[in-house]
């Protein structure tokens, strides 16, 4: 079993920066590609970032330049540095495994992240 535990989240102000982690337990995390995923009130949960096994990154328009996505395998995290943050960033934030072949095959709980002055 793998399980997703995220940290990090709270209250920013706009143009503030927050650092979610996610921390993975077991020994095969190498093995996972890594995303986070957003759901704000009203709005379908949606992809920010993702990071393959190989260290490739994407990112959704909306936070590209303003975020960024990395994991240690050697501590078997994934985290996710949030710079610039606006209140339309405001929102439940999940940390997610994949596999190439089955898609997202697991969750955290979420944390939540708000963005107000």
């Amino acid at each position: 079993q793998v399980q997703l535990v995220e940290s990090g989240g709270g209250l920013a102000q706009p143009g503030g920066s927050l650092r979610l982690s996610c921390a993975a337990s077991g020994n095969t995390f190498g093995l996972f590609g890594m995303a986070w995923y957003r759901q704000a009130p009203g709005k379908e949960r949606e992809l920010v970032a993702s990071i393959t096994r190989d260290f490739i990154t994407y990112y959704t328009a909306s936070v590209k330049g303003r975020f960024t996505i990395s994991r240690d395998n050697g501590k078997s995290t994934v985290s996710l540095q949030m710079n610039s943050l606006k209140p339309e960033d405001t929102a439940i934030y999940y940390c997610a495994k994949s596999t190439v072949t089955s898609g997202v095959v697991g969750w955290g709980q979420g944390t939540q992240v708000t963005v107000s002055s």
